[in-house]
């Protein structure tokens, strides 16, 4: 297929998108716009985002996005009350993953991959079982080691995000492709950023 016909499917779908959807983009984007400002209304912005996503997502039949989302608005709500409650404490220091927490985030990946990918093949009607529950996997991955100031974390999140804008696409959700492919740049410039303060913080 050439990349006429490529755009003519993007277009077809852009004009099919939903007021929801655009909403939900709109919200996305404010709220990486605001956290790379460092602004507390990050939060709010990603948990109406991520609510409107998770009955978007669950419409497609992408059930384990859902659920992924789920967690995204639970950790956000955790993110909020931290920011009040401890915002002028030092944050953890950026560092490599240890050859332990690439274990755990090995059995994360593989085992949630399996568990989702039963759950969705056995007890729901997902048409995408296999993709959807490799997606979610690697972001929970991804997202643990977010947590833990792992400067891979990047790399497991734009593993999940360069199979998620496909699979978007596949299931008509044209903006929330484009907004995966937006924060997969972002991922790209946060590793280098990350790398580039780990090598500050061992000079310091």
């Amino acid at each position: 297929m050439d990349l006429q016909h490529w755009f003519g499917i993007l277009t077809g779908q852009l004009k099919e998108t939903t007021v929801l959807q655009w909403i939900a983009v709109s919200l996305g984007v404010t709220e990486v716009l605001l956290a790379r400002i460092n602004n507390v209304w990050l939060y709010p912005a990603g948990i109406a985002a991520t609510a409107i996503s998770m009955m978007l997502l669950t419409e497609s039949g992408l059930y384990a996005e859902t659920l992924l989302n789920g967690y995204y608005i639970v950790m956000s709500v955790y993110g909020w009350m931290h920011w009040i409650t401890k915002k002028n404490e030092p944050p953890i220091k950026i560092s490599y993953s240890t050859r332990q927490e690439w274990k755990i985030t090995l059995a994360i990946v593989f085992i949630g991959w399996g568990v989702l990918y039963l759950a969705l093949r056995y007890f729901t009607d997902s048409t995408v079982p296999v993709a959807d529950s490799w997606i979610s996997a690697t972001a929970w991955a991804g997202m643990w080691l977010l947590a833990r100031r792992k400067i891979e974390n990047w790399i497991l999140l734009n593993i999940s995000n360069l199979f998620a804008i496909p699979l978007l696409f596949h299931k008509n959700l044209a903006m929330f492709g484009l907004l995966t492919a937006f924060l997969f740049v972002v991922a790209v410039f946060g590793y280098f950023d990350w790398k580039r303060k780990y090598r500050q913080q061992l000079s310091a």
